[in-house]
Formats: structure tokens, C-alpha cells, sequence
């Protein structure tokens, strides 16, 4: 390590798809469609609940802030990766890099945050009807919002912050199709396992700590639900909470398959 040359690159180098070059034009479809049927959705949800008097409610805030989190959160990686699959240009500057990095791990984190309070929400309107409308006030809601996203951009400066700092060297191909943490560490110099140690607890625990909270809160309303007597209340019950459920598993799934599978090392063939 100590005879390869330090060096900050201007650009980097995305691998993306290289294994897939030649299905370019029908990943591009496949993900444009994709993406903008993301955006088209989460847009409609928003303008339905703006408009519609009767969903001006603690739960359809929250929903109308994660559509708008959605849409930020799959335009940070998603516009970047057609522009490489249809011009063939891979590279992006170290800063836009690393913009992209602390973007998508705020928003990763703040989605986490949010999911956990939604569940919160979804816990007091079943278990707690009658103070529904106090617990879950206008005002607390709002509060609510605002401290998901605060500290989601504030805990992701760590993670950020560190890996801007260490020495990058030799090859400057980034193995994924966009910055991401782990692809960039793996271009370090020096011993870096204090920074992979970090990172790995700050990610780990935004997202444990949350997913926590999620499943001990359906926990309890689960139980609850199965103490009401008849089966339309039941059903009535599991219905206002299961679009989250779905939504929450979903989203930790995805986390889980992306982060917790091996992964291919493709710069090596390159």
C-alpha cells in the first residue's frame, strides 16, 4: 500500500451495467419506465391528498411526505443512470460524487425515520382512538416531519464526511452504478477500518433502530387487533395499517437484498 501514488480524482469512473452493455437501449427503457411511473404516481398521491379535504389527516401527511421523499430519493441515482445507459458516459466529478452519496443516505435514513413514525401513527389510531386527534395533532405531526429529516441529513454527514477524507488510489472505477460508500472505499490507500467501522454502525443503526421500532409497534397493534371481537372490526382495523406494512417491507427488503448480499466485483475485468 505504502508505494501506490495518493491521488483525489476529478472524475470517476461508473461500471453500471458492464456485464449487460449490448441490452443498453432496453435497460434504458426498463428503467425510464420505471422511473417515471415512480414519479407520476407519487405525484398523483400528492395532488389527491392536497386536494381532497377529507385526507387532510395526520396519516395522509406522513404519506404525502414519503411520496415526496420518494421522488427525491430515485431522482438522486436514477437520472444519472440513463444518462449512462443511452450516451455511454460514465463518469461523474468527485463532487458530484460524493453529493450523491450524502443525498442518498440522507434520504435512506430519512425514509427509516419516517417509516417508524408512520407506524407510531398507525399504533395510536388503533390502540389509542379516543386521543387520536390530540396525541397526533396538526402541530406534533409537523414536528414529527421535521425531526425525521433533520437528523437523516445530520447522521448522514458521518458516514459522508469520513469517506471524503480518505485517500483514494490507483484504479478510479467505482463498481455500481452510482456513489455509494462501500464502492468508494474500496479505492482507499490506507487502512481504512476505523471509517468502515463507523460508517457501518451509523448505517446500522439508523436503520436497526428504526426497523426496531417498526416491528415491535406492529407487534402490539397485531395483538391488539386480535382482541377485537368481530371480524369486520378486525379486518377494519388491520386495513388502516397494512398499505405501511407493505410500504415498510418493501423498502427494508430491498435494503437487505442490496446491502446484504455478496456483491460482484466487476472492476477486476475491466
Amino acid at each position: 500500500m505504502g508505494n501506490r501514488n495518493n491521488t483525489k480524482f476529478t472524475d470517476y469512473e461508473l461500471v453500471g451495467f458492464v456485464v449487460y452493455e449490448n441490452y443498453n437501449p432496453l435497460l434504458f427503457t426498463v428503467f425510464f419506465i420505471i422511473y417515471i411511473s415512480t414519479i407520476i404516481g407519487n405525484m398523483l398521491i400528492i395532488l389527491v391528498v392536497h386536494y381532497n379535504a377529507n385526507l387532510h389527516t395526520p396519516m395522509y401527511f406522513f404519506i404525502t411526505n414519503l411520496s415526496c421523499l420518494e421522488i427525491w430519493y430515485v431522482s438522486t441515482t436514477t437520472p444519472k443512470l440513463l444518462v449512462m445507459l443511452i450516451t455511454k458516459n460514465n463518469k461523474i466529478s468527485f463532487y458530484w460524487c460524493f453529493a450523491q452519496i450524502y443525498m442518498f443516505h440522507s434520504l435512506g435514513i430519512t425514509e427509516c425515520n419516517l417509516l417508524a413514525i408512520m407506524a407510531i401513527d398507525r399504533f395510536v389510531a388503533i390502540c389509542k382512538p379516543l386521543r387520536y386527534n390530540v396525541l397526533m395533532s396538526t402541530r406534533v405531526s409537523r414536528n414529527l416531519y421535521l425531526m425525521c429529516w433533520i437528523t437523516g441529513f445530520l447522521v448522514a454527514l458521518i458516514p459522508m464526511t469520513l469517506t471524503a477524507r480518505v485517500p483514494f488510489c490507483g484504479r478510479h472505477y467505482v463498481n455500481h452504478y452510482f456513489c455509494d460508500l462501500a464502492p468508494m472505499l474500496s479505492l482507499a490507500c490506507n487502512d481504512i477500518t476505523v471509517t468502515v467501522s463507523i460508517n457501518r454502525f451509523v448505517g446500522g443503526f439508523a436503520t436497526m433502530f428504526n426497523l426496531a421500532i417498526v416491528v415491535l409497534v406492529y407487534i402490539i397493534i397485531i395483538y391488539s387487533i386480535m382482541k377485537i371481537k368481530t371480524k369486520t372490526g378486525r379486518r377494519k382495523a388491520f386495513s388502516t395499517c397494512s398499505s405501511h406494512l407493505i410500504v415498510a417491507t418493501l423498502f427494508y427488503g430491498a435494503a437487505c437484498i442490496v446491502y446484504a448480499t455478496p456483491k460482484l466485483r466487476l472492476v477486476e475485468n475491466l
